[in-house]
């Protein structure tokens, strides 16, 4: 049997954290690799969503590689276009197209325990063969098949959903409904308003939506951050603001989180009056939980969107959506032209998320049985025991407070480096020690105690990807953004084994 597979480490996703991987592969002299990706071209979320309004909700200076600084953002916050081409501009960049195989969507992972490498099944019925994987699906896996409402397929109008809008169907004048009011719903809804004859936002639960501190960004401004390290020197200082407010909020106090809290709540309920011209919209699109509980969002014209006199809120519960348009518990039927699903993703927190049989590992090892029986857990949240030669660059309680980018390099680094050693020792085989990720995870479980209280307990009555369906907050990693690095890039090497299967052994002699 051979031993020998195609590439030396597949990639597994050509967005941002594909990206960051082939990049610090060729980095480390590694240039035998292969990135899969399900689309035709890079970019991921920037590639597959596309609706109107679509934009970055955190400073463009701030989700961007720290090896790829753009001074030439058109917007502070920039658009999806933009944010998509600069995705291609790198990839080109670093010659990362001829390493991609588009249209291969990977639906299992298999370990050869004879070969000592990873067998990747695509939809296709092709298999690619590697020694090592990365895993960059990234947090959102897949939209939801399942919108969870009786009917879904049954209305006989214009279907839209945010990763496969249909830019060539005019709505003006049409009537159209929204189901979902999250982030990418906060940004379609006061692109669409001005245009459409009416819209119905149907709201199962009020989102925070702060203003947003957009603007064009002058000439002057871009000729200071295309000075050598200003771009560096802010982002910098904003990673460390946002660290030690983390870390501040993590040695908090539950009298403290509740006090917080209910300020936040009060002040956002003035905030929303003002905004909203109509008391009793403006009391149904209030929140009653904390800023945090569920992701804020920043939009300049959502809130401002219900004062016009074609745009109406929706609370009562949806019974069932029909051919026409969508029936409501109170015996409502608001009929419809256009029905845009905007029921977001299924992450990479939830348990559900992973399928029986599509990461199997050694002797059988199959993660999606695991998660589900043992809780979501991984060493520095990116590799596994019985999974050997395999890191995800988005694992369970990962994300720190930074941008995308940084966070997705930290990873790459780590798997990158974990590659390099088993290398550097002649080895086939590098997996993570069970004692080493059983500690991690004891350690990590217990810091994380807090915002279990203020995700399950303080504000458990709002639904959340921030908190999963086991009551656990695998989204969010409890420390600072700079000690997850450190834990990425400084791990010690032998919290993995490295093995020279005797087969290869015999070999060599």
């Amino acid at each position: 049997m051979s031993t020998t597979p195609q590439f030396e480490v597949a990639v597994i996703g050509a967005g941002p954290g594909g990206i960051a991987a082939g990049v610090k592969l060729r980095t480390a002299g590694i240039d035998d690799f292969v990135i899969l990706e399900r689309a035709d071209d890079v970019g991921g979320s920037w590639h597959e969503n596309h609706y109107p309004g679509l934009g970055v909700d955190i400073p463009t200076i701030a989700y961007q590689y720290s090896f790829a600084r753009n001074a030439n953002w058109e917007r502070f916050f920039a658009k999806g276009a933009e944010v998509k081409q600069y995705h291609v501009d790198v990839a080109r960049k670093y010659g990362l197209y001829d390493r991609i195989r588009f249209n291969t969507d990977i639906e299992r992972e298999e370990w050869d325990d004879a070969g000592c490498f990873w067998k990747l099944h695509a939809a296709d019925g092709s298999v690619v063969t590697a020694r090592f994987l990365i895993s960059a699906v990234g947090a959102f896996v897949r939209p939801k098949e399942d919108v969870g409402i009786a009917g879904a397929k049954s209305f006989k109008g214009k279907v839209q959903r945010p990763t496969d809008w249909d830019h060539d169907y005019d709505m003006t004048g049409k009537a159209v409904g929204i189901i979902g009011t999250g982030a990418s719903a906060v940004q379609i809804i006061p692109a669409i308003a001005p245009e459409v004859g009416h819209l119905t936002v149907f709201q199962r639960t009020p989102v925070w939506s702060i203003p947003k501190p957009d603007f064009r960004v002058p000439a002057a401004m871009k000729k200071l951050l295309a000075i050598p390290g200003v771009q560096a020197t802010i982002h910098g200082g904003v990673l460390v603001v946002v660290d030690l407010i983390l870390r501040g909020a993590l040695r908090t106090s539950h009298s403290t989180l509740d006090r917080a809290d209910a300020l936040c709540i009060r002040g956002y309920r003035r905030f929303v009056a003002r905004t909203v011209h109509d008391p009793e919209t403006s009391a149904k699109l209030t929140p009653n939980f904390g800023l945090l509980a569920k992701r804020p969002t920043m939009s300049n014209g959502y809130l401002q969107a219900y004062n016009r006199a074609n745009v109406s809120l929706v609370t009562d519960p949806i019974e069932k959506i029909t051919p026409t348009g969508v029936r409501t518990r109170d015996g409502m039927l608001h009929k419809l032209d256009v029905l845009i699903l905007a029921t977001g993703y299924e992450v990479f927190s939830d348990p559900e998320t992973y399928r029986p049989g599509t990461v199997v590992g050694r002797g059988g090892f199959d993660l999606a049985k695991f998660y589900n029986e043992e809780g979501l857990q991984a060493y520095e949240s990116v590799s596994v025991p019985g999974l050997p030669n395999r890191w995800t660059l988005c694992g369970p309680y990962s994300w720190t407070g930074s941008g995308w980018h940084a966070f997705v390099e930290m990873t790459a680094d780590h798997a990158i480096r974990a590659i390099t050693e088993t290398r550097r020792r002649a080895a086939q085989v590098c997996e993570v020690r069970r004692e080493a990720a059983d500690a991690y995870h004891r350690a990590t479980y217990q810091r994380a105690e807090l915002l279990r209280y203020y995700l399950a307990d303080l504000n458990g009555h709002v639904p959340t990807y921030y908190r999963n369906s086991q009551g656990d907050t695998t989204y969010i990693r409890p420390s600072g953004f700079f000690e997850a690095s450190r834990g990425n890039r400084k791990f010690p090497l032998d919290d993995y084994r490295y093995e020279i299967p005797a087969t290869i052994e015999e070999v060599r002699a």
